[in-house]
């Protein structure tokens, strides 16, 4: 009978010991939590500004192409050179949209700063 006994209180200490080991499981499992959530939120803002920063790059471009190619036409008029008719009218819409191209390119180096974060992002995920 001490032989049964002493079986017995060797599965009483493991089972004992497995309940401890469980038991620091769930509590590193809970510590571990509010990181994840944190590295959850931290990488939907980092999505967000890719986001961001590819819809600047739209607006960026979309500008450019309304804009036009007026540096010759803007070189010629600090040259002194009289413009008139159809490049009159080109050169007045395209100074005029000059001040949306500095906002839209303002607007784009604010949103690459922004998503730098990203490449630390996709060098951890993509591991290139």
């Amino acid at each position: 009978m001490a032989r049964t006994t002493g079986v017995k209180n060797e599965i009483e200490a493991a089972a004992q010991t497995s309940a401890e080991v469980s038991e620091s499981d769930d509590k590193v499992t809970t510590e571990d939590a509010p990181e994840t959530i944190e590295d959850a939120q931290d990488i939907d803002e980092i999505l967000n500004s890719l986001k961001s920063l590819l819809s600047a790059l739209e607006k960026l471009q979309k500008v450019r192409q309304d804009v036009g190619d007026i540096k010759p036409l803007i070189g010629r008029m600090l040259d002194g050179e009289i413009i008139a008719g159809e490049e009159l009218e080109q050169l007045k819409s395209g100074v005029n949209s000059l001040s949306r191209l500095v906002r839209a390119y303002s607007d784009h180096q604010a949103a690459l700063t922004k998503a730098q974060a990203a490449r630390n992002l996709l060098d951890q995920v993509l591991k290139v």
